[in-house]
């Protein structure tokens, strides 16, 4: 007797894997079905191009699309024009999918194989288009399958502008847009696929602005004290300074405004600073020092000088109970396969970045799982980790090889070969959040790893202080 209710046990429970299974497979089939769809969203933000907190139309496609869906939008949230949420179902556990969709200025490129500009102001060099189309389709998937099997709990889109510079998730942040939030997903174009437990610098930026007095540059010199030359002057004492900070932190400028003409003394010139670490202790150290610079460049060049912080994130907090998670589920996805055009797309960009031929196999798999420590880029994402649980990985939307912020980047993510690494990224998050709705230890779990590792008397203070979101900071 015992026996054969253990049998009935055990067939139950294998009956009703099976039913998960082949539900989870739909949902995924329903996505490949809807392949041409989302590639035209993609598409069309690619072309729009629409650089941070300018992100009009971007969004509003975005936004179109998830509440033809059903989803509840609402537009302009911690005052930012370009951002919004959207959501779906109601109570725990609320799980969170984060889409950007700004460009990049000066990096305007069509979709071939070699350099040529579609005189456009900017370009999808960081691929945006499929990052936020990608959650997009994941958040709509993810709500299906909530519907069909009745589960309770939310799915939340989150449609964050101004990744590029702007900070526009610390200002939801900072608004509370999280707090509710159990765990958070994220993904971001690549030239890999991969989900190991990566990093980011943190990361604060400013514009330094001189003011000076304008004269004849020949004619009364004297009389003129240049802008331009407090600029120059706190850029040599900064340069300087490189050889007196932390090895792994990074400093880099561009002049964003110098003068008219060599014969007029410029009485205004201004400068954008970036300063970056793994720590954001060090950095708003070094972006202190950064401030006695100008200060002092402003002093001896008899201007005066302010500054406009832009932009400030924190570093990256690795959550490994998800990110394990998320790796599975990407192996369980695998990579994808380039056409012969494809290919021969992808030889001809792997040529102009000093390679004989793509390396298609890099595209083909998934990057082995590993706890990776260094850290060259920042995100706006690290302010929502120490927020919230959060997680992510990389598809390969770009020809293996590719550096992110190139022309190279921008041609492949207008092309299939973008769009099949935009939709093993919708996949990977789709399976990953409908994981999480089925096992609330799993969340339990990573809320508890999250706790240890943020420390549970951590107080969040955004690096940008209390200053309105920069939105003419793109202007």
């Amino acid at each position: 007797m015992k026996s054969t209710k253990l049998f009935c046990l055990v067939l139950t429970f294998c009956l009703t894997g099976a039913m998960a299974q082949k539900k989870t497979a739909d949902v995924i089939k329903k996505l490949d079905s809807q392949k041409e769809a989302y590639s035209a969203i993609a598409q069309e933000i690619w072309e729009l191009a629409e650089m941070g907190y300018q992100e009009k139309a971007s969004a509003a496609l975005l936004q179109q699309t998830l509440s033809e869906a059903g989803f509840s939008i609402t537009t302009g949230v911690a005052g930012i024009p370009t951002a919004f949420t959207a959501e779906f179902g109601s109570g725990a556990p609320i799980i969170g999918i984060m889409g950007e969709y700004d460009a990049l200025p000066g990096l305007s490129q069509e979709a071939v194989a070699e350099k040529k500009s579609a005189g456009k102001a900017a370009g999808h060099a960081c691929g945006h288009h499929l990052f936020g189309t990608a959650s997009t389709a994941a958040a709509i998937a993810v709500k299906e399958w909530m519907e069909a099997n009745k589960t309770k709990g939310t799915i939340r889109f989150y449609g964050t502008p101004a990744e590029e510079g702007g900070s526009g998730k610390v200002y939801m942040v900072r608004e509370g847009l999280f707090d509710d939030v159990d765990i958070a997903l994220h993904w971001h174009p690549s030239s890999q696929n991969a989900a190991s437990a990566g990093a980011a610098l943190a990361n604060k930026s400013a514009k330094f602005r001189f003011y000076g007095i304008s004269a004849h540059a020949a004619g009364s010199p004297e009389k003129g004290r240049s802008a331009l030359d407090g600029v120059e002057a706190m850029n040599a004492m900064v340069n300087m300074m490189r050889e007196h900070i932390p090895q792994e932190a990074r400093i880099h400028y561009v002049i964003t405004s110098g003068g008219k003409a060599p014969n007029v003394v410029p009485d205004f010139a201004e400068v954008y600073y970036y300063a970056r670490h793994n720590s954001r202790d060090v950095v708003i150290d070094i972006f202190d020092r950064m401030v006695k610079a100008a200060e002092g460049a402003a002093l001896g060049t008899g201007t005066t000088m302010d500054y406009e912080m832009i932009g400030g994130t924190h570093e990256l907090l690795p959550n490994l109970t998800l990110q394990k998670l998320v790796h599975d589920k990407l192996s369980e996805i695998g990579g994808i396969t380039y056409t012969p055009e494809e290919l021969a797309f992808a030889d001809k960009i792997a040529v102009s970045l000093g390679q004989e031929k793509a390396d298609v196999e890099t595209a083909k798999t998934i990057q082995p799982y590993k706890i990776e420590a260094r850290a060259y880029g920042s995100t706006d994402v690290g302010d929502v980790s120490f927020t919230v649980p959060t997680v992510g990985m990389g598809a390969a939307t770009w020809v293996p090889g590719t550096p992110a912020h190139s022309w190279q980047a921008v041609a492949a993510g207008g092309t299939t070969i973008g769009k099949k690494g935009m939709m093993v990224a919708a996949k990977t998050l789709t399976l990953t959040a409908i994981e999480l709705f089925q096992n609330k230890d799993l969340v339990q779990k990573a809320k508890t790893e999250f706790i240890e590792r943020r420390g549970a008397d951590f107080k969040y203070i955004p690096l940008l202080g209390d200053r309105a979101p920069a939105l003419d900071y793109r202007e």
